[in-house]
């Protein structure tokens, strides 16, 4: 009975240092690190379309480009245009589907939801669009887009 219970316990060790390694990867090891940090106006002109939810704006930035979406009166989200089935594709990039509320590869034909945070619901990307950090001022109507 011993040895039984000895044979459980190194089980249990190499379960435990096996079990990391197999866990969810984070999506930010998918798409290729670029530092994201800048501030957009949003009384700018440039970026007039963000003044009503459901709306988004490509910018500059990131790997291929950002897209920034207006889910809410408050809540603005930010993705990179890198579809996460094949980032190293050059010459794939994501792009709004006629209804605003998704985008779509134009190589792979993969489909991301904004109204689910960038998450993946057609084609073979597995993967959710890389999402940054987005801080809305509201006070000086400022989106701060940083990772």
């Amino acid at each position: 009975m011993q040895k039984f219970s000895k044979i459980n316990s190194v089980f249990l060790f190499l379960l435990l240092l096996i079990l990391p390694a197999t866990s969810c990867n984070d999506n930010n090891t998918i798409i290729p690190y670029v530092y994201v940090n800048f501030y957009i106006d949003l009384n700018n002109p440039e970026y007039y379309d963000l003044n009503a939810i459901g709306n988004s704006v490509h910018v500059t930035g990131g790997v291929k480009g950002i897209i920034i979406y207006r889910k809410s009166i408050d809540e603005y989200l930010a993705f990179d245009r890198t579809c996460t089935y094949d980032p190293n594709h050059e010459w794939g990039k994501v792009v709004l589907d006629e209804n605003m509320s998704s985008a779509m590869d134009t190589v792979c034909g993969s489909e991301f939801s904004f109204m689910l945070d960038g998450a993946a619901v057609g084609g073979p990307a597995a993967f959710p669009l890389q999402q940054y950090n987005v801080l809305y001022d509201e006070s000086n109507n400022l989106l701060y887009i940083s990772n």
